[in-house]
């Protein structure tokens, strides 16, 4: 299921969406089906608090279970709704996709 998975994923002709559902593969199984439903334009109403917090606790990742990790993710959600995060999210991720293929869980040259 997965190898059929990830070749659906690579056949996403829209840049953005591949990059962001090659991201969203490499989460837990059980918190891919919470992250496409924030990513949805009706959960805007949660995806912006979420985003706000997950960059918030971004900054706080001295604290325990707080984490860097938080920053990139609150920023890929803020970025469904704001233009200039989500052109600066798609050079990230083209850059990401580019140079580190790995990190998008990539083995060879990414697929364009």
């Amino acid at each position: 299921m997965t190898e059929q998975r990830l070749t659906e994923i690579l056949q996403i002709e829209d840049d953005h969406e591949r990059r962001i559902e090659l991201l969203i593969f490499r989460l837990p199984e059980k918190a891919q089906p919470a992250v496409r439903w924030m990513r949805k334009p009706q959960a805007r109403w949660a995806r912006l608090p979420v985003g706000v917090l997950l960059i918030c606790g971004g900054f706080l990742s001295i604290l325990p279970v707080l984490g860097l990790w938080m920053l990139p993710l609150g920023v890929i959600l803020l970025s469904e709704d704001i233009a200039f995060l989500r052109r600066l999210t798609d050079r990230v991720l083209a850059w990401v996709e580019r140079r580190k293929p790995q990190w998008l869980g990539l083995e060879a040259a990414p697929h364009s």
